[in-house]
């Protein structure tokens, strides 16, 4: 059976899974770089070392930003370009891409580095921070470029219909990066800069990978020498698709900066680095559901098309109670282990005290997210791409930037451990109105069509007889 038949045609459950697990493995692996850095800093350079790294999280945002940039914006061009047999003309926009990267890369390692401790400043460093994250953020900006291609180029292997070697190539990174950052930190002894240099090898050695493949491999796209000319047309095409994920980042970078800075404005370092620690394992609960939502996406978005209204509402139903036990299995977790799950990152009992706070209060409407997830992957899937747009940003920017601005002059630090429940709640809400106004209209759609084949089926038959 070919792959659009597939999609109308095949057991449901069985699509999802096939076509969720490599996006949930390549989520999760994504998001373990960031964890792992956490936990060995956590154990060697303490409460301080992890305020560090949290403080520069928003700059790493805006390099991952960057590359989602040029990487999504080139990756939906390639797409369409391989789907109307020019291949040509997709090597010319993937030379393109590459360029963009490298040259996008060096200006942010530069400006970076030569604003750094301001930029820090106004991410939240106070004075015992700032040596950490300069240590720390230091070696990740010079080894910008590597982060940027393997996160910028890794999209054209699914492009070009091979998750499979993304997949791996991800893995490959982060296998590298946990074996190498105890080396670096605890028996080298290099700390901040230790943890930092193991995630840059571990990223360059992927970049390293995925260009050898496109250069050297089975590639069905390949990088030439005449193709690593910037050509406007193509630069412009790549800037105008890529902008609203780009756009989506930089919300997030701010939304960070701005929950740092409050942080430490009602709790300190301390509460700096316990929300370092919440946000980490946040992150490693909402990577699979943001991989099942990938892995829904073409299925319903071909059945929408096929006006198959009965396989979308299935999608979109197994999809929602998929995302729902994942998200109620990890606030189970983190009631029953909170001290555990707080104290794997760091000894100090001060942050385990706040950190163990922190994750049940931050926490306390997240179930409800599962739903929230897929609900606006659904609008994205069926061509509605700016109310999937409000509510992706609905949870993470336009309801808990205001709460997190609003609700500490009220309430200090409870005020902002209540901004993300009740930005879950709303966005819930948000969604769920919206979704159900959407059913109905599908079962309108579907009624319709039922109306129009028995209207079909008694003209044919009062023919035939």
């Amino acid at each position: 059976m070919d792959n659009t038949k597939r999609l109308g045609e095949e057991n449901i459950l069985k699509l999802l899974m096939q076509f969720s697990i490599p996006s949930i493995v390549g989520m999760l692996v994504s998001a373990l770089y960031n964890v792992v850095d956490r936990i060995f800093i956590g154990n060697s350079s303490g409460p301080l070392g992890l305020a560090g790294i949290t403080i520069g999280f928003p700059i790493m945002i805006i390099q991952m930003a960057f590359g989602g940039l040029i990487g999504l914006g080139a990756t939906a061009m390639v797409s369409i370009r391989l789907g109307q047999k020019k291949k040509d003309e997709a090597e010319l926009i993937m030379g393109n891409a590459v360029i963009l990267l490298g040259i996008i890369s060096i200006i942010v390692t530069a400006l970076g580095l030569i604003f750094m401790d301001p930029i820090l400043r106004v991410f939240g460093a106070s004075d015992e921070v700032l040596p950490y994250a300069r240590d720390y953020m230091s070696i990740i900006l010079a080894g910008s470029v590597f982060g940027s291609t393997s996160f910028g180029m890794n999209n054209f292997m699914r492009a070009e219909g091979k998750p499979a070697i993304s997949m791996l190539t991800m893995i490959i990174g982060v296998f590298l990066n946990v074996l190498l950052a105890p080396l670096f930190i605890f028996v080298f002894g290099w700390g901040m800069k230790g943890a930092a240099l193991a995630t840059i090898v571990s990223q360059a050695v992927s970049a390293t990978w995925i260009m050898s493949h496109f250069i050297l491999g089975k590639s069905t796209l390949k990088i030439k020498k005449e193709n690593l000319r910037l050509k406007f047309d193509i630069v412009k095409g790549i800037f105008s698709i890529g902008i609203a994920p780009f756009s989506m980042q930089v919300a997030q970078c701010a939304l960070s900066a701005i929950l740092n800075l409050r942080l430490g404005t009602y709790g300190g370092d301390i509460a700096i680095s316990g929300m370092g620690v919440v946000n980490s394992l946040m992150t490693l609960v909402v990577m699979p559901v943001l991989g099942l939502n990938q892995g829904a996406q073409p299925i319903i978005g071909y059945n929408y098309g096929a006006e198959n209204y009965d396989r979308v509402k299935k999608v979109l139903k197994i999809a929602v109670i998929g995302g729902t036990i994942i998200t109620t299995s990890g606030f189970i977790i983190t009631r029953l282990l909170p001290t555990q799950l707080v104290g794997l990152f760091s000894s100090d009992r001060e942050l385990i005290s706040f950190g163990s706070h922190a994750i049940v209060m931050f926490m306390l409407f997240f179930p409800i997210v599962g739903f929230q997830v897929i609900g606006s992957g659904y609008f994205q899937a069926v061509g509605k791409p700016v109310k999937s747009m409000v509510l992706s940003l609905s949870r993470q920017v336009l309801v808990l930037i205001p709460a997190l601005l609003i609700l500490p002059y009220f309430f200090e630090m409870n005020g902002i451990l209540a901004a993300g429940p009740l930005s879950d709640l709303i966005s819930f809400i948000i969604t769920g109105i919206w979704l159900s106004f959407e059913l109905k209209y599908l079962n309108r759609k579907q009624l319709q069509k039922k109306e129009q084949e028995t209207v079909i089926y008694n003209k044919v038959s009062m023919e035939e007889s």
